[in-house]
């Protein structure tokens, strides 16, 4: 008699959860990307002006760099949590599939937002620094507040990927 396979595990279901992973990687990684050119553009055009506030204009590129930090996580724990088969039968249900999906976008597209505040806010916020110290303090603040997108995209990605 066949193996009958279970509907609540599709053999696709894999396809969504691998996505999930891709998707976390991708766009984070491409803000993270974004953000550091963006940010660096400004830290090399003010270092022709002021070269010795370089060094402490770099935090928007470190920042940006946390981002493909938190899309490696997300990927790394939805790769480990795919299961393809169990006892040569399919054994990942859809609704993780899914779950892992949207934990991927979720943490990916977060990241993809905050690598482009932090691009745009480092690049002008470094630039605008170097004219006017009392800035960098505020420049800091909406730098915090830009990583933050990243850091929510990522705890909703554990959340999701934890789920069963």
């Amino acid at each position: 008699m066949p193996a009958v396979l279970d509907p609540l595990c599709p053999p696709s279901a894999p396809f969504f959860g691998f996505m999930g992973a891709a998707a976390a990687l991708i766009f984070a990684n491409l803000g993270a990307a974004y953000g550091t050119a963006k940010s660096g553009v400004g830290i090399s055009s003010m270092g022709v002006l002021k070269p010795d506030l370089v060094m402490k204009s770099i935090i928007p590129v470190i920042m940006a760099g946390v981002l493909g930090i938190y899309g490696l996580i997300i990927a790394v724990i939805i790769g480990n949590g795919v299961q393809t088969t169990k006892n040569d039968m399919p054994n990942y249900p859809a609704f993780k599939g899914f779950a892992h999906l949207g934990g991927g976008l979720a943490c990916g597209l977060s990241g993809l937002a905050a690598g482009l505040a932090i691009g745009i806010v480092g690049d002008y916020g470094v630039r605008s620094s170097a004219e006017q110290p009392k800035l960098y303090v505020g420049m800091v603040l909406v730098l915090i507040f830009s990583e933050a997108l990243g850091l929510y995209g990522l705890i909703v990605g554990l959340i999701l990927t934890s789920k069963d």
